[in-house]
């Protein structure tokens, strides 16, 4: 390093001077800057989660059982923490979330294109989410792009075939994830030989839990706080929030329960 370059410093590391002026509040309120603050960390554990699932996919497609299921305990860890944080938020009453709600204008939960991606990631096809997302926008194209590419699930089906079991082929990658007697037969196999897939088996349905998890706090958050009323930016909030319940991502790891 050149006598003209600043020493590298925590601040400059992790980008603090920027980072802390990221939050902009609308009002003089006092329970706004809360909420900017728990919607921005979120998004910063969606970038993270993102950023794992990407690295978990190559390791289910290259047969690494090891780094799977840590890359996946990192993920259930994660989304623990995310869960837990609507913990704080509740602190927020209902009236101390309207003294300040009319600022959001159309601004809304539904309109984060990280966790669209995510879904997507997930296995999630569905062009609805399209409404919130200009024609010709980039973040359109991100969750266009994620919808084309293989779900997670699609990549622990192609960790199980390099593991020399007998998976269906050719499933149609854009089309959502369907339950698939063939596959779950496979399923069978992958739990009584109880070895390493069957571990990342397992891991996969504790992902699916917690996402679940995180969608019921979600609603009865927003029923606790606006309850029927239309959620921010016109979307029908905790109605439409419910209607996500209960769905689960990896149908095939569910169904077979029963048969165990």
């Amino acid at each position: 390093m050149n006598d003209t370059q600043a020493a590298l410093s925590y601040t400059s590391y992790l980008s603090l001077d920027e980072l802390l002026d990221a939050q902009h509040p609308r009002s003089d309120e006092h329970d706004e800057l809360l909420f900017i603050v728990i919607h921005q960390v979120y998004e910063l554990w969606f970038k993270q989660v993102l950023h794992e699932a990407l690295y978990l996919q190559e390791q289910l497609e290259a047969g690494n059982t090891a780094h799977a299921v840590r890359t996946l305990r990192r993920i259930l860890t994660i989304f623990k923490v995310v869960v837990a944080q609507i913990d704080v938020l509740e602190t927020m009453t209902p009236s101390q979330f309207t003294s300040f709600r009319a600022r959001l204008d159309a601004s809304s939960g539904f309109q984060s294109a990280q966790f669209r991606v995510l879904e997507a990631v997930l296995g999630r096809r569905d062009e609805r989410v399209f409404a919130h997302y200009p024609e010709g926008g980039e973040q359109r194209a991100q969750i266009a792009d994620a919808m084309s590419r293989p779900s997670l699930f699609d990549s622990f089906v192609t960790y199980l075939a390099v593991k020399e079991y007998d998976v269906p082929t050719g499933r149609d990658v854009t089309k959502p994830l369907e339950p698939s007697p063939a596959l779950q037969e496979v399923l069978l196999r992958v739990y009584r030989d109880d070895t390493g897939p069957s571990v990342v088996a397992e891991h996969l349905v504790d992902l699916d839990e917690g996402m679940q998890e995180w969608r019921y706090r979600h609603v009865k958050m927003v029923e606790r706080t606006i309850g029927d009323k239309t959620g921010t930016g016109g979307s029908s909030g905790a109605h439409y929030l419910r209607t996500t319940l209960f769905s689960p991502m990896f149908p095939d790891l569910w169904a077979v329960r029963s048969r165990l």
